[in-house]
């Protein structure tokens, strides 16, 4: 992504329970706040476990009925406070550190419109082509480098581009007819901009970056997105602040297993684990989510879509790959 005398390539979770493949500088590695109790776990068992989990949240989004805004604002306010106790659990153990406030919750604009464009992306185009899309993040994030941070893209990542913009032509149906969804251009559409809006936050979300301070700017994050979430929602009436108990119980999920149990597992495993290994894994998640489509939802993405799917999962994997990502274990 950028060059690694500045900046390092490394692998993170945040609260939308993406994986986050970005870049941190090497002093603002963050911590984990995961219990300590999965310590007791093989780390590749809790990584493959959180990935699932993760996988299963465009699942949850999808049989929920619900808007884009409606699922962004109850998953935010519904984690909400575990990420509140968590960020006091790291204030206590990590002491006086710097945190900083507006960047995290700038970064948390982003996230909003990710959510919210995304939850509407779902029904449009399928739960796994919508996942698979936000893998777009990996071109956007190194261009906001490039135009603020002047921080020319590396190599790697002129290699992976073109594959993975061919990849989301092919997974977004833009390639001719026959593509899954009752509407799939306009869903991958939505699915290319929350990928953008995830870029902002995670690029965002690094700036604001410092030694024990991961809980607290997810805290952040999260409280603006759903803030994003009521004013995109309130005004175009999408935003359904009474839902049925039955969808109200798959937000439930969607917080509470698709977003803080994934995060609290991948968080306590990827620090055990070599980043290549953790990177690896980590694709279990876009993966999971086609194939939970297929299986549960009985969503049947066409041949091309398929190998556009492939071709982003191979792009991503291979920029996560460097000499970089090898060299430093994931935060």
């Amino acid at each position: 992504m950028l060059p690694d005398s500045a900046k390092e390539h490394s692998l993170v979770l945040d609260s939308h329970g993406h994986q986050a493949g970005g870049v941190t500088t090497t002093e603002s590695r963050p911590t984990t706040t995961a219990p300590v109790f999965t310590s007791r776990f093989d780390p590749r068992l809790l990584a493959a476990l959180g990935s699932f989990c993760i996988s299963l949240s465009s699942v949850f989004i999808k049989v929920s009925h619900t808007s884009g805004s409606t699922s962004a604002f109850w998953r935010c306010l519904l984690a909400l406070p575990v990420l509140l106790v968590l960020a006091a659990r790291e204030w206590r153990k990590a002491g006086p550190a710097r945190r900083r406030v507006l960047l995290p919750l700038l970064a948390g604009t982003g996230l909003g419109l990710d959510f919210v464009l995304w939850g509407e992306a779902i029904p449009r185009v399928g739960a796994g082509i919508a996942t698979v899309l936000l893998a777009v993040q990996v071109v956007f994030v190194p261009l906001l480098a490039l135009v603020f941070l002047r921080e020319r893209p590396s190599k790697r990542f002129l290699v992976v581009a073109p594959v993975l913009l061919a990849g989301v032509v092919l997974a977004g149906g833009f390639a001719g007819t026959g593509s899954f969804g009752p509407d799939p251009v306009t869903g991958a559409v939505f699915a290319l901009l929350a990928g953008a809006g995830y870029a902002v936050y995670l690029f965002l979300i690094r700036l604001s970056g410092g030694q024990g301070t991961q809980a607290h700017s997810l805290a952040l994050a999260t409280i603006s997105a759903g803030l994003v979430a009521f004013v995109a929602g309130l005004p175009t009436g999408t935003l359904d602040l009474t839902p049925t108990p039955a969808a109200f119980g798959w937000l439930v999920a969607l917080a509470v297993v698709g977003q803080l149990i994934g995060w609290i597992l991948i968080s306590a495993a990827l620090p055990r684990m070599s980043a290549t290994l953790g990177a690896t894994l980590m694709l279990l998640q876009p993966v999971g989510a086609v194939l939970l489509g297929i299986v549960l939802l009985g969503e049947a993405p066409s041949v091309l879509q398929l190998i556009g799917c492939a071709g982003v999962v191979a792009a991503v994997c291979f920029a996560g790959g460097g000499r970089s990502a090898c060299e430093r274990r994931p935060g």
